[in-house]
């Protein structure tokens, strides 16, 4: 638990200075690879990133990470509906 005090400080403060008026596209794959990184966790070992999953709608969709059990992540551009990434 030491290790992960340690590791977010820097991890907030890097994200929360860069991420200001970024898109989301730009970075979100980077943004999860060093979160995983905070916990001490390879996120190559057990998260996917572009799960495909069916949305709401029934339509496709692709949610950008998926950990199956543990952590389903869908990142939004600042000021996006985030309803549009809704899925079953």
């Amino acid at each position: 638990m030491r290790e992960i005090k340690i590791r977010t400080a820097p991890f907030s403060k890097d994200w929360s200075e860069y991420i200001q008026g970024k898109r989301e596209e730009a970075e979100a794959q980077t943004f999860e690879n060093e979160f995983f990184n905070v916990f001490g966790v390879n996120r190559r070992k057990v998260a996917t990133f572009e799960a495909k999953v069916v949305k709401l709608d029934s339509d496709n969709g692709y949610i950008d990470l998926l950990w199956p059990g543990y952590i389903l992540i869908e990142m939004k551009t600042p000021g996006k509906d985030l309803d549009n990434g809704m899925c079953q």
